[in-house]
């Protein structure tokens, strides 16, 4: 099985780095600034497909409100076989959330091929 790298600074052509962000595409610090400076990300763009890089806002509120941007997400990433999404640690860092918060949003990624999720993410979701 495969993991998202904890650190990216290349991709290929057809792959995308997915980065948590706040609603204002305000792409500052952590994975977002990564995202600005390598990937392509649009400052004022919170949401959705940027250059290589895929906004998912995580800095509005609660776990509840961060689903359905991830459900849009795997919408989205099922819809493009041909794109491969390496999914970042969203809302693990600057946002506070624990992996254990965060991780169950993605159990609808589990088994699509094109979706990379990190190591933590995939253990909290075996263990469910």
């Amino acid at each position: 099985m495969e993991f998202t790298p904890d650190k990216i600074t290349s991709l290929q052509p057809n792959e995308v780095f997915v980065f948590g962000s706040n609603l204002a595409g305000m792409h500052g610090g952590g994975a977002a600034r990564v995202a600005r400076k390598l990937f392509g990300a649009v400052m004022g763009q919170g949401v959705g497909l940027q250059g290589q890089s895929y906004a998912i806002p995580t800095m509005q509120g609660g776990v509840e409100t961060i689903k359905p941007y991830v459900d849009e997400f795997i919408t989205f990433a099922s819809a493009h076989p041909e794109l491969k999404f390496y999914v970042t640690r969203i809302g693990c860092g600057i946002a506070g959330f624990t992996t254990q918060e965060i991780a169950p949003l993605f159990k609808n990624a589990l088994g699509k091929p094109n979706i990379v999720l990190p190591r933590d993410f995939a253990e909290v979701l075996e263990n469910q």
